[in-house]
């Protein structure tokens, strides 16, 4: 976890870049180094309270749904292949799938994507070599 805290942190190309707060549950991993390490790095570590699940429950489904439904279903040769499938992903997650929770509509739909067409042919789009599938209305 101490390369991660410093990789993390590294100055231009860590992934906590521009990051304030990491936020992270009381798991023995995140040791008094590792907070130190996270904290030098110029990023605030904040344990969350004890005996409290919800608190990271958006969080924690959403790394299971990327991980059932994009990461555990390809191969990668590399971390480029990972960036290119999350970036896939996320644009899917966020611009082609329905949300059930907010009445099956798209959160944020292209323009270009003719969303709440009700003339044309229905076509299917895929991404990620087929596994994601959306389904629009082309135009005339």
């Amino acid at each position: 976890m101490a390369q991660i805290a410093r990789n993390g942190t590294m100055e231009g190309v860590g992934f906590l870049a521009g990051v304030k707060y990491l936020l992270h549950d009381r798991d023995t991993k995140f040791s008094e180094h590792f907070r130190r390490l996270i904290g030098d790095g110029g990023v605030r570590p904040v344990a969350l309270p004890a005996s409290s699940p919800n608190l990271n429950a958006f969080v924690e489904r959403w790394i299971r749904t990327v991980k059932d439904e994009c990461l555990g279903k390809l191969n990668f040769f590399g971390r480029a292949s990972v960036e290119r499938a999350l970036k896939a992903y996320v644009e899917h997650y966020h611009a082609e799938r329905n949300h059930h929770r907010i009445g099956n509509v798209i959160p944020m739909p292209r323009a270009e994507d003719g969303v709440g067409n009700k003339e044309g042919r229905i076509v299917r789009r895929r991404s990620l070599g087929g596994l994601l599938s959306f389904y629009v209305r082309r135009a005339g």
